[in-house]
């Protein structure tokens, strides 16, 4: 029974993975019949609701790239960090207090960081410093999604420190080593799959956060490095015609499964890239 139980769930998962794929290319197929790949692919204009219509999508590539970058940049140095202080430095009760405070922040709501990314981080954090910035601006999503995605980096970083061996450590303190250099040159390295696994999941999921990416970037879709302008997602996008106006059937009704299916091709890469880098980790450290 117990066999039996798990083979349906693992089919059960195999089944949904492709009903995805099958509406998303199926649906997909139909708009490009229409509408040249290499245009959508490779176009500088998107804009499938307006005269005169224009179908490339680069513009919310690039501003969902934009987005997911920034909260990178900001997530990064301070989950790892986070993790090696509660591995390497932090007492046992600091310690199991902290953590789950920290993890509370992946159970708040996006709309709600969205929020606070309209009416805190853009007017008290961003507008001070850079009077130009728009009222929607990539900058401020980045941050908030940069804070979501903290909670994932620190949680996993902090995981795949405590798997590593306690002898590493007495190994490096034996031949004089410091706590700084312990952390840094012994735990960090032989923990680098788990960080590398940790920073393509939370990138991963920045590239698909919605709501506060729509209510703090805004929805103009515009191909631009600037993180002060006001910018559109991929997802964004899907949340905008999705919302009931467009007429279900049409081709700019169609546009969202076309975006859909290059953001599900982007997730997988980023999946199949995380798979083999852990796997060359992997082999450098047994």
């Amino acid at each position: 029974m117990i066999h039996g139980g798990l083979f349906l769930c693992a089919v059960f998962s195999v089944f949904t993975t492709v009903g995805i794929i099958w509406i998303l290319a199926s649906e997909s197929f139909t708009f490009f019949a229409e509408v040249s790949p290499f245009s959508f692919l490779f176009g500088t204009r998107w804009a499938p609701l307006l005269e005169p219509r224009s179908y490339g999508i680069l513009p919310l590539i690039c501003g969902t790239f934009l987005v997911a970058s920034g909260a990178l940049l900001l997530a990064v140095p301070i989950g790892v960090g986070s993790a090696l202080f509660l591995s390497e430095y932090a007492p046992p009760w600091f310690r199991s207090v902290i953590k789950p405070i920290l993890e509370i922040l992946a159970g708040i709501p996006t709309i709600v960081y969205g929020f606070f990314a309209l009416m805190f981080i853009t007017p008290v954090v961003i507008k001070p410093l850079f009077p130009d910035a728009n009222t929607f601006n990539a900058a401020s999503a980045a941050v908030v999604v940069g804070v979501m995605i903290i909670p994932t980096i620190a949680s996993l970083c902090d995981d795949a420190f405590q798997a590593v061996p306690r002898t590493l450590r007495e190994a490096a303190y034996a031949v004089s080593a410091t706590r700084l250099e312990v952390s840094t040159r012994v735990v960090l390295p032989a923990g680098l799959s788990g960080v590398t696994a940790a920073v393509l999941l939370a990138f991963a999921r920045a590239i698909g956060e919605t709501m506060a990416v729509t209510l703090a970037a805004g929805l103009t879709p515009k191909l631009t490095a600037n993180p002060l302008e006001s910018i559109q997602t991929m997802t964004a996008y899907i949340v905008q015609v999705s919302l009931g106006d467009t007429p279900a059937g049409t081709i700019e009704y169609q546009t969202i499964f076309a975006v859909g299916l290059v953001l599900f091709l982007i997730t997988l890469s980023i999946n199949v890239l995380a798979q083999r880098v852990l796997a060359r980790f992997r082999s450098a450290y047994e």
